[in-house]
C-alpha cells in the first residue's frame, strides 16, 4: 500500500510526490551528497556505490511504495526512505562485506581507510557492548531517513515529507516511528524533536565514521509514537 498517488505542492513550489523507479539515480546521489551530517561524504567516503548500497539501495529496491520524494523545478532534490516494518530491512554486514571483499573496497583509495575503520570499529565496539542495535520495537516499528539538498532546506519539506509519511503510517495502523541520527548533528537532532520524536537512550558508537578532525560520531536512536 503505496503513501498516495496525488503530489502535493505547496508555495515554496516544492513538490511532494510518490517514488518512481526513475527517481533512483538522483535519490544515490543526494544520498552521497549528503552522507556526512548534510554535507558531502566524499572526503571520507569516496566510492558511491558502496555508499549508496549500505544507505539507499535495499529501500528504493523493496520498499518502494514507502519512499517519497521532493522535486523543485522537475528536480528531485530530496527524499524520504521509509520502512513500515523494520525487521525486513536486509542486515546492513552482508551488503559491507559484499562490496569490502568482492568489490575490493578494502583497496579502492578516499574509502578503503573508512571501510577498515568500520570493520575494526565494529568488532572492537561489539566486544566493549558499544555498537549501534537493530532496533525492533513494536511500539515503533516504523523507521525513515530524510536527506535535503541546500536548495530544498528552509522551505518546510523536510517537515512535508515526515507528516506525509507519518499520515500513511496513521491509515495502516502503525503505531509509532523511529530512526537513528547522529547524535553530533544538532541541526538533525532539533529537527526530529520539533516532528515529535524523543530521545530513547543514550547515544552508542557509529563505526567508522570520524569528524574532519578525528572525533568519534555517536548514533542516537530518537522515536515517536503515533496512536
Amino acid at each position: 500500500m503505496g503513501i498516495g498517488r496525488r503530489a502535493e505542492v505547496a508555495s515554496s513550489g516544492v513538490v511532494i510526490r510518490q517514488y518512481r523507479a526513475e527517481d533512483a539515480e538522483r535519490i544515490r546521489l543526494i544520498c552521497h551528497q549528503t552522507g556526512f551530517m548534510g554535507e558531502p561524504v566524499d572526503w571520507l567516503w569516496r566510492d558511491r556505490e558502496s555508499f549508496t548500497a549500505l544507505f539507499c539501495d535495499w529501500w528504493i529496491s523493496h520498499q518502494p511504495e514507502s519512499v517519497l520524494v521532493a522535486e523543485l523545478d522537475g528536480v528531485v532534490t530530496g527524499y524520504l526512505l521509509g520502512c513500515e516494518d523494520s525487521r525486513r530491512v536486509a542486515h546492513e554486514a552482508r551488503t559491507f562485506i559484499r562490496h569490502f571483499v568482492r568489490r575490493g573496497c578494502f583497496l579502492r583509495p578516499g574509502t578503503a581507510g573508512v571501510m577498515w575503520r568500520m570493520l575494526g570499529d565494529g568488532i572492537l565496539d561489539e566486544f566493549r557492548g558499544r555498537l549501534p542495535a537493530r532496533v525492533w520495537d513494536e511500539r515503533w516499528p516504523a523507521h525513515l531517513h530524510v536527506d535535503l539538498l541546500p536548495e530544498c532546506r528552509r522551505r518546510s519539506v523536510g517537515s512535508r515529507l515526515v507528516t506525509a509519511w507519518f499520515e500513511s503510517l496513521r491509515k495502516r495502523g502503525i503505531p509509532g516511528c523511529h530512526l537513528q541520527t547522529t547524535a553530533e548533528n544538532v541541526r538533525a537532532v532539533a529537527f526530529f524533536e520539533a516532528m515529535g520524536f524523543d530521545e530513547h537512550g543514550p547515544p552508542a558508537n557509529e563505526p567508522g565514521f570520524r569528524t574532519r578532525d578525528g572525533k568519534r560520531l555517536h548514533i542516537q536512536l530518537m522515536v515517536r509514537a503515533l496512536t
